[in-house]
C-alpha cells in the first residue's frame, strides 16, 4: 500500500530539535544573574568553560567564541598568518562557513567528493590532491560520523600539513580511543541551539599547539596583544613597538568574536549531561537505521564512533518519484527535515561558489546524490523511540 496516498496520517509533531535549553539551564542562568553586579562580558565563566571543555575533549587549549562560524573564521585567519598563503583541501558537503572562511582568509579551496558511508571527505581523493602548496586539510565530521582514517593522519604528519577538524555536528564522536577534535592542529565546534551542546549561540577553537592558541586568543579580540596568554608574547610586542600604548597594540587585522558569560554559564551546565545525551542520540540513530528497508534507503553508514547530530535518510538509488513521496509524507506527518543534509548539499552549487568555480559542482557524484536524494531529520534526547519505529514503517511502505 502506498502510505502517501492515504488521506490522513497521524501527526508525529517531530521538529529538528526540542528542549535543548532546559529549565535547569535557565535556572542556572537566573541564579548567576541574581548576583550583585555580575560581569556579563567575557570573564570567569568563559575561562572555566574553556578549561572544562579542554579536559572533556582531551586537548591543552580551548578558546570560546560567539559561534562555530566565528571559530572557522579565526582559525583560517590564523592559518594564513602562521603558515602563509596557499591551498586548503575542503569537502563539497559541509556548512557554508567552512568554505567562506577559506575565501575570507585569501586562501584557495580545493574540493573533494565524499565517502558515502561517512558523508565526510573521500580520503583517497584528499591524498591525491595534497601538494606542496597545501597549507591544511579542513575535514568535516558530517552529522556526527567520524570522518578520519589512519592513512590521512599518517600522510599529513609525514608532510607536516595541518589537519583542521570541523566538529560542529560531532561533539563526542571518536576515532579509536580519542574524541574527534583532539587529533588535528585545530578543531572547531559549534554550540548553536540545535547541536549536541548548546549555549544558544557559541563556538570553540581547540588545539594542542601553543603558537596557534596565542594567535586565536589575539584574533578573537580585535587583534589586541593584551589578550595573549603568555607574558613573553606581550613583552615582545611592547619591546618592538615602544611608541604604542601597551594596552592597544593590534598585532593582526582581526575581529571581535568573543562570547559572553551568559553563554558560558549555559555551556558549563550542559556539559554535565553531554555524554548521557550523546548515548541517547546514538541509540536513536541505530534504531532508525536498523528500522529502514536497506533496499530503498542507505543503512550501511560507518556508525563506529559516531555521535549523531541528526538522523540520516538517503535513498539507495536516484528515484525522483520516491523522493517526492518521502517529502510529501514527512510534511503530512509534521516531521521537520532538511534536504541535502549538511549545509543543504553540494556547496559548489550555491551562488557564491558558482560565481567563483563555475560548473565544478558536476564533478562530485556522491555529493550530488545526497544533494538531491538525502535528508536529515531531528534527533534529540527526548525523542520517543516509538516515533522512530513508526516512521520507519511508513517510509518502508512508500
Amino acid at each position: 500500500m502506498n502510505i502517501a496516498l492515504q488521506p490522513k496520517l497521524k501527526k508525529l509533531d517531530w521538529p529538528l530539535i526540542r528542549n535543548n535549553i532546559t529549565r535547569n539551564d535557565l535556572d542556572c542562568l537566573i541564579e548567576f544573574l541574581r548576583q550583585d553586579d555580575p560581569i556579563l562580558t567575557q570573564s570567569t565563566n568563559v575561562r572555566e568553560f574553556e578549561r572544562e571543555w579542554s579536559e572533556w575533549l582531551g586537548v591543552k587549549h580551548s578558546v570560546f567564541v560567539h559561534s562555530g562560524s566565528a571559530a572557522n573564521l579565526v582559525t583560517m585567519a590564523a592559518l594564513r598568518q602562521l603558515k602563509g598563503d596557499g591551498e586548503v583541501i575542503v569537502p563539497t558537503l559541509t556548512w557554508v562557513s567552512d568554505i567562506a572562511s577559506v575565501l575570507h582568509a585569501g586562501m584557495k579551496p580545493v574540493f573533494v567528493d565524499i565517502n558515502p558511508r561517512t558523508l565526510g571527505m573521500d580520503i583517497s581523493q584528499v591524498l591525491d590532491k595534497v601538494s606542496d602548496n597545501t597549507k591544511a586539510v579542513f575535514l568535516t565530521h558530517v552529522l556526527g560520523y567520524n570522518g578520519l582514517d589512519q592513512r590521512l593522519l599518517d600522510e599529513l604528519k609525514q608532510r607536516n600539513i595541518p589537519l583542521i577538524e570541523d566538529c560542529c555536528e560531532a561533539h563526542g564522536a571518536t576515532y579509536g580511543d580519542r574524541r574527534v577534535g583532539s587529533m588535528g592542529w585545530a578543531s572547531n565546534f559549534s554550540f548553536y541551539y540545535a547541536h549536541h551542546l548548546s549555549t544558544v549561540e557559541g563556538g570553540m577553537v581547540c588545539t594542542n599547539d601553543d603558537e596557534l592558541y596565542e594567535a586565536i586568543r589575539i584574533y578573537r579580540s580585535h587583534g589586541m596583544v593584551r589578550e595573549a596568554a603568555e607574558q613573553k608574547t606581550k613583552d615582545r610586542y611592547q619591546s618592538e613597538h615602544p611608541d604604542l600604548n601597551p594596552d592597544f597594540i593590534f598585532a593582526y587585522p582581526a575581529y571581535n568574536v568573543r562570547g559572553t558569560e551568559l553563554n558560558a554559564v549555559i555551556g558549563r551546565n550542559q556539559l554535565k549531561r553531554l555524554d548521557d545525551n550523546n548515548a541517547i542520540r546514538t541509540r536513536n540513530l541505530k534504531l532508525f537505521l536498523n528500522g529502514l528497508d536497506p533496499g530503498r534507503y542507505q543503512t550501511d553508514f560507518a556508525v563506529e564512533g559516531s555521535s549523531n547530530y541528526a538522523l540520516t535518510l538517503i535513498l539507495r538509488s536516484p528515484d525522483k518519484a520516491l523522493r517526492d513521496r518521502v517529502e510529501k509524507t514527512l510534511r503530512e506527518l509534521k516531521v521537520e527535515f532538511r534536504r541535502g543534509t549538511a549545509g543543504g548539499g553540494n556547496q559548489l552549487r550555491q551562488p557564491y561558489a558558482r560565481e567563483r568555480f563555475g560548473d565544478e559542482f558536476q564533478n562530485y557524484p556522491f555529493t550530488n546524490h545526497v544533494h538531491f536524494f538525502g535528508w536529515y531529520i531531528g534527533n534529540y534526547p527526548d525523542l520517543e523511540p516509538e516515533k522512530i519505529i513508526h516512521l520507519c514503517k511508513l517510509l518502508n511502505a512508500l
